[in-house]
């Protein structure tokens, strides 16, 4: 399997798509309270170790709509690749903490694809430190095909670590790409420890800082459509976008309201905000998949000379990943 991917729009032939485990939980530690900070203010009253199941009706609906949304790539001429899914629940124990393995199913996370190469990101949430155990299979077919594979020093992610932030820890889905311009969201001395690693690594590339724009990830911030045409969450975040994307055309998204989720109990845990419907997948710079739940969003898509592709994604919020999320494209054709 021949890779090569260096934007976020060109056309996509080879993909992964994440998936679920039938038993999932969230643990409460402390890795997951940092990381959630912004949206999940529940998970202040919880204790360290609390662990969060996740009700089996939430992830029957999850795996029926990431089978459609399989579905529909693969009606669009789109070669989809899945992780592998374990039968039982597997505990991780290190020196310093234990948690339990969670699924590959937010695979943008733990992996960036620079080119013919395939980096696998430090994780800075304890239960996805071997999630990209799950992706191997994959990964040895790219790497006996061609591709460069690479793997980042992974943080101890102990409790001291996490406090001072002193070792490297950086998400793929922090990283916007543009082809040889690339964004990169840096909120902390962890992620800029990564970031220069990764600059030192790939000099080929320019790599463009937002500072603080958000906690981490960045795919319901700023998300290319097409050459020339960027959706940006609000007016306020235009004065972060670096001098390349000047020229660009700028799109804003319907403002999201109740109506897009569905209600849930006091103990589901809500990680997203309200916004993780602009997390749309350019399948080719004119078809954009798409939230049906939001077709307000739909509407602009096709107002602004897109494609748009509706699928259904009821539980992004509790899952904390839209359709970009979800992918980690590998091969994109220009």
């Amino acid at each position: 399997m021949k890779i090569h991917s260096e934007n976020e729009w060109s056309s996509l032939k080879e993909v992964i798509v994440g998936n679920v485990f039938d038993d999932m939980s969230f643990n409460v530690d402390m890795s997951f309270k940092l990381f959630f900070q912004d949206s999940a203010q529940w998970g202040y009253t919880i204790g360290a170790k609390h662990k969060v199941p996740i009700r089996q009706k939430l992830i029957d609906e999850l795996t029926e709509d990431i089978n459609g949304f399989v579905e529909t790539l693969e009606n669009e001429g789109v070669n989809v690749h899945r992780p592998r899914v374990l039968s039982k629940v597997v505990k991780i124990k290190t020196e310093h903490w234990e948690t339990e393995l969670f699924p590959a199913l937010n695979v943008r996370d733990q992996s960036i694809i620079f080119g013919e190469t395939i980096l696998e990101t430090p994780p800075m949430q304890r239960n996805r430190y071997f999630e990209n155990e799950l992706l191997k299979d994959i990964y040895y077919n790219a790497y006996q095909d061609g591709a460069k594979w690479i793997q980042m020093p992974k943080a101890s992610l102990s409790d001291l670590s996490l406090k001072m932030n002193n070792e490297m820890m950086i998400d793929g889905a922090q990283f916007v790409r543009f082809g040889k311009n690339i964004i990169v969201n840096i909120s902390n001395n962890s992620h800029k420890l990564a970031l220069d690693w990764i600059i030192n690594e790939f000099p080929q590339y320019n790599f463009h800082v937002i500072k603080s724009l958000v906690d981490n990830h960045l795919d319901s911030y700023i998300v290319p459509l097409c050459e020339g045409v960027l959706l940006l969450r609000d007016k306020e975040f235009l004065k972060q976008i670096p001098q390349f994307l000047k020229d660009w055309k700028i799109i804003y998204p319907p403002k999201p309201s109740k109506n897009q989720f569905p209600e849930y109990e006091k103990e589901d845990p809500i990680l997203t905000s309200a916004f993780i419907d602009m997390n749309v997948l350019s399948i080719d710079g004119n078809k954009i998949i798409c939230n049906s739940l939001f077709p307000e969003l739909a509407e602009l898509l096709y107002e602004e000379g897109f494609d748009p592709i509706p699928v259904q994604h009821r539980h992004r919020r509790i899952f904390a990943g839209g359709f970009h999320c979800f992918t980690l494209d590998l091969l994109r054709i220009t």
